[in-house]
């Protein structure tokens, strides 16, 4: 079987190893392909594994030999679903490879706007504490964590083990799920309605996928349905942002804190106005990165193909 990775610079730059895909065929993995050479690469492939390389109607039209895509990922936007059932080709993704990760990313930014150790590490280091008249120097307001509201938007894997996380500091954990009714639980959640977990969550993170029923969510209408002062947190993706209305309400202080792992457009456009927006932290996705989570990675997607290979498929995406 002819194996090709489109785009595997990102899951693996060199750190760990590509054997157990190359026991199941003859591989080639490209660090990176741009989508006008997508075809040219995965011509003669009958199974194509990609993360960020998107795989169209045109594109799949283009790939006869084409029978198996793995997604080197949870999310399965940059397939064309419909025309890959249409040709028959089976698509699979990865859950769950990153939840610990991707959770301890959220947690690192309740801890940063708990604290937010970043300026004030910045402002030893430029002598302001040297330089000042008392033992402690404090930049900003500093909040204890504790008895705090965290609302979290998604009750799947990530947002349940953040909320075992945060139930360890002490929080009161609300959430939303289009899965659960209110008044019931997810793990340590309590769920609510989606207008009550807006009104209620000084700290809201956000862990839905991309949809055309979440784009946008985070847009004027709901960012000021928060309490005045909240703080945001996005790992999910940048797509449920609204980078104008979340800027906009950074700079009138409706929002103390945006705190994303995403962008609308990635890498980030230089024109993103959350570039230039005051109390905005912004990491280059890198929640899903740990070597640990890209060596489940590799391990799941192998795992995909030999069980495609065996007439079994999992992790089907339909």
């Amino acid at each position: 079987m002819k194996i090709v990775v489109l785009d595997g610079y990102s899951t693996n730059p060199g750190d760990i190893s590509w054997a157990a895909l190359e026991a199941l065929g003859e591989l080639t993995v490209y660090p990176r392909t741009a989508p006008e050479e997508v075809v040219a690469r995965a011509g003669e492939a009958e199974a194509v594994f990609l993360n960020k390389a998107p795989l169209t109607r045109a594109v799949l039209a283009q790939l006869p030999r084409l029978r198996f895509v793995g997604i080197m990922a949870t999310g399965y936007d940059v397939v064309d679903l419909e025309a890959a059932r249409d040709r028959g080709v089976t698509v699979c993704n990865v859950p769950g490879y990153s939840t610990g990760s991707v959770a301890q990313l959220a947690a690192a930014f309740l801890l940063e706007a708990s604290f937010r150790l970043g300026e004030h590490n910045r402002a030893v280091h430029a002598g302001e504490w040297s330089a000042g008249p008392d033992f402690c120097l404090r930049k900003t307001p500093l909040l204890e964590l504790e008895g705090k509201t965290l609302g979290i938007l998604g009750c799947g894997a990530i947002g349940r083990r953040l909320g075992e996380i945060a139930g360890a500091l002490g929080m009161e954990v609300l959430g939303y799920s289009r899965r659960a009714a209110p008044g019931t639980r997810e793990g340590n959640i309590t769920i609510v309605g989606r207008e009550e977990l807006l009104e209620r969550s000084r700290f809201l993170s956000l862990h839905c996928p991309l949809n055309r029923d979440s784009a946008g969510f985070l847009c004027r209408e709901t960012i000021y349905r928060l309490p005045r002062g909240a703080v945001v947190i996005n790992t999910a993706r940048g797509g449920l942002a609204v980078p104008e209305d979340v800027a906009a309400a950074l700079e009138d202080g409706q929002l103390a804190l945006y705190c994303a792992d995403v962008a609308a457009v990635e890498p980030i456009s230089p024109a993103d106005p959350l570039l230039k927006a005051p109390n905005c932290i912004l990491t280059p996705h890198i929640g899903w990165a740990t070597r640990e989570a890209r060596e489940r990675l590799l391990a799941a997607c192998a795992g995909n193909l030999r069980a495609f290979l065996d007439g079994n498929p999992v992790n089907v995406v339909h």
